[in-house]
């Protein structure tokens, strides 16, 4: 038979054990800093140098990682796991930027499987998006085509996220030159206006919208692939004239800089040389810490159309041509040694 000193001692175990669990668990105002910077950082990339990018999602990260340690809270891991996502869905996408493939593909896998530990779709979105974009620059687009609409398939996606992934997909098709196939994805991603929101691409935004300027900025680049000057130029200058509305100091240069360079090589097909020129002036401008991969491949583009007979033994061309190559020269990617692929073809 139980006694009563047995009954008290077992109670008190039971009270230690809660008691020890219940001091696992973090005030609730250090998840609520982590959400607020990771939504700051978000915001900002655009308009922050890669390098410090890289450095702040870099602390987050580890900041999550030593928090999920100190919790047992089920709700807190929840929120935990969905930072980490959300800072290593920004790793990757500025390795991305500083011409470091290999980790970039690494974070945007991670992003995923910590999207799927909490079965938060639109994250898992985003990363697969991520992972997509990656895969065409790395000369695979039939495995980006596969992965952008793997994409498309997880619950809980806005009218953002699709019209990202629809946006990616038609990248894809423009790589395989599938003329069909790529004007049907875009005409996809311009119909996502039904008014559906999630938290990541609509809430948090930033890094992680898709506005419409920079779907115009995806779509001239797609133009670009299926060699459809027309098209490029129409899709780029909606691009910057939606960028131009919004305060010099907020304009993204990941997509001002794509904009005016795919304008300039969209001019470059039809031999119109001052014209590029004109558009160019202002990406000379960006300084070297922000010069990611995505400007440098398209400017790598416009320099091989400087290439074709028409231009040789032009002076307007050769000049443009040398300051494409002295841009270039000071780039992140070059200074760390990337050997990035044309993804850009000509």
């Amino acid at each position: 038979m139980l006694n009563e000193s047995e009954l008290l001692m077992t109670a008190r175990d039971a009270a230690s054990h809660a008691g020890e669990a219940a001091a696992l668990r973090l005030d609730e105002l250090t998840l609520d800093q982590l959400h607020d910077d990771l939504l700051t950082l978000s915001r900002k990339y655009g308009c922050t140098a890669p390098s410090e990018v890289f450095q702040e999602a870099d602390n987050l990260l580890q900041q999550v990682q030593v928090n999920l340690e100190r919790t047992r809270a089920p709700e807190q891991h929840t929120r935990l796991y969905y930072a980490a996502a959300q800072a290593s869905a920004l790793l990757a996408a500025v390795s991305f930027d500083l011409g470091a493939l290999t980790p970039a593909v690494s974070f945007a896998r991670s992003a995923a499987q910590y999207g799927k530990t909490i079965d938060n779709g639109p994250v898992q979105a985003y990363a697969y998006g991520m992972l997509a974009f990656m895969a065409f620059w790395d000369g695979r687009p039939s495995e980006s085509v596969r992965l952008a609409k793997a994409g498309q398939q997880f619950g809980g996606l806005g009218d953002t996220a699709r019209r990202r992934l629809y946006a990616i997909e038609a990248r894809a098709h423009g790589h395989l030159r599938a003329d069909d196939q790529a004007q049907r994805a875009i005409r996809s991603a311009l119909e996502q206006t039904g008014g559906q929101r999630d938290e990541l691409h609509d809430d948090i935004g930033g890094e992680f919208g898709f506005d419409a300027a920079r779907t115009a900025m995806s779509n001239a680049t797609t133009c670009l692939l299926l060699r459809d000057p027309t098209g490029a130029e129409e899709f780029a200058s909606a691009a910057l004239a939606l960028l131009s509305s919004q305060p010099q100091d907020e304009v993204p240069i990941v997509v001002s800089g794509p904009a005016a360079i795919d304008l300039a090589r969209a001019r470059l097909m039809r031999d119109e040389v001052e014209g590029a020129q004109e558009a160019l002036t202002p990406v000379f401008q960006v300084p070297p810490g922000w010069r990611g991969s995505g400007m440098m491949e398209r400017l790598v583009a416009a320099r091989i159309e400087l290439t074709r007979p028409q231009f040789r033994g032009s002076p307007a061309a050769l000049s443009l041509a040398e300051q494409i190559e002295d841009f270039s020269a000071l780039s992140p990617a070059r200074r760390l040694g990337a050997q990035s692929p044309l993804a850009i073809e000509a």
